[in-house]
């Protein structure tokens, strides 16, 4: 018998079919723009990255202002208004499968006129109101930072300098030794570009991140471990330069810590990379970070050479993240005392120098 198929039961499949092309268009539109944008972070050199729209248009932009508290409706209206969606079904559609409509951010935005409706919820739900932003990896000193700053036409080496020399109020940075500067201060993060962003703004904005990333609950644990503030930003400075691998930080930071314990001295490389270079007015010819350290290297007069003074150096030597940061505060349990570069970005570590001249003998020399 021939059976024709009910009109609704038609309708039916043919809304079931669209939901799935709704929710496969939104997932491959919304999810894992985070990802974008971590990906850029973690490739080593700090950057502008710039987050192309997926169908940006290459004509007319218009800002739009999406106040605090606006519902999605008032945002489709006010986006449909201004030219930026076409139409407000499918933005509405989307919202109502992937249930992010609480996710949007107000702000001012920039968008292209008749933008996707997917593009306008993955920035809105980011929070992207522009679409440039800059990237500053762990482990750069602060003319590193300046470099990356300058090199992208967002200040001069003197709009720079007159930032970094600024007063701070801010009480965590007051209670630093007199004469330090802001090495292993400027935290760093992701930082979205604005017009009107200036060195002075950016320092700011670093600093200030700095001290959000250093909660109280954590400067709780800075002082149960009687440490200051920056005595721990500088062994965590030393971390990040040695730590290629960050499950290793808590075991690196163990052997520093072991060693401050016991009184011997440190003994870490990129202390005497940033002895030899302290002042320079712009890049050796060895790069800020001098590979190979020669014999005069590693005697060079400094209070910031760990192979000739123990403790710690007068301050840090790059700018640590939160992971270097906390390996201090949680170091590894362990009777480790030396460690050295296996050459695969592991390293070896030991708790006598017996052992650690066998570890060099295996894994430092050819």
């Amino acid at each position: 018998m021939t059976r024709f198929l009910d009109p609704i039961l038609l309708v039916y499949a043919m809304l079931a079919a669209w939901a799935l092309f709704v929710v496969s268009v939104a997932s491959e539109n919304l999810d894992g723009t985070q990802a974008v944008i971590a990906v850029d972070a973690s490739e080593g050199g700090g950057a502008a990255v710039a987050i192309s729209p997926a169908a940006a248009e290459a004509g007319e932009t218009v800002a739009v202002e999406v106040l605090p508290g606006s519902g999605a409706d008032a945002i489709a209206t006010q986006l449909f208004a201004r030219g930026v969606l076409a139409e407000t079904g499918r933005f509405h559609t989307l919202l109502g499968y992937t249930g992010v409509g609480a996710q949007l951010r107000s702000g001012r935005y920039e968008f292209a006129l008749n933008t996707p409706a997917p593009e306008v919820i993955r920035k809105m739900r980011l929070g992207l109101t522009r679409e440039v932003v800059l990237v500053i990896p762990e482990g750069l000193r602060v003319e590193e930072v300046g470099e990356i700053v300058i090199d992208l036409g967002l200040a001069t080496a003197e709009e720079w300098d007159e930032a970094l020399a600024l007063p701070r109020l801010e009480p965590m940075l007051r209670a630093r030794p007199v004469g330090a500067d802001l090495t292993g201060y400027l935290y760093p993060a992701t930082y979205p570009l604005e017009e009107d962003t200036t060195a002075e703004t950016l320092v700011e904005a670093m600093v200030d991140a700095f001290i959000e990333a250093v909660s109280p609950a954590i400067r709780s644990q800075i002082e149960a471990r009687g440490m200051t503030l920056h005595e721990v930003v500088t062994l965590a400075s030393i971390i990040e330069r040695e730590a290629l691998l960050p499950e290793e930080r808590p075991l690196i930071a163990s052997v520093f810590l072991n060693r401050l314990d016991s009184g011997i001295a440190l003994y870490a490389d990129p202390t005497v990379q940033f002895a030899i270079t302290e002042g320079a007015d712009e890049e050796p010819e060895d790069g800020w970070w001098k590979v190979e350290l020669t014999i005069d290297d590693l005697a060079y007069d400094s209070p910031y050479n760990t192979y000739l003074v123990p403790g710690l150096p007068p301050g840090p030597i790059a700018n640590p993240g939160l992971g270097a940061i906390l390996a201090v505060l949680r170091p590894a349990e362990t009777d480790f005392f030396y460690f050295v570069a296996k050459g695969d970005g592991s390293h070896a570590f030991a708790e006598t120098l017996a052992e650690h001249e066998a570890n060099v003998e295996r894994y430092a020399r050819p």
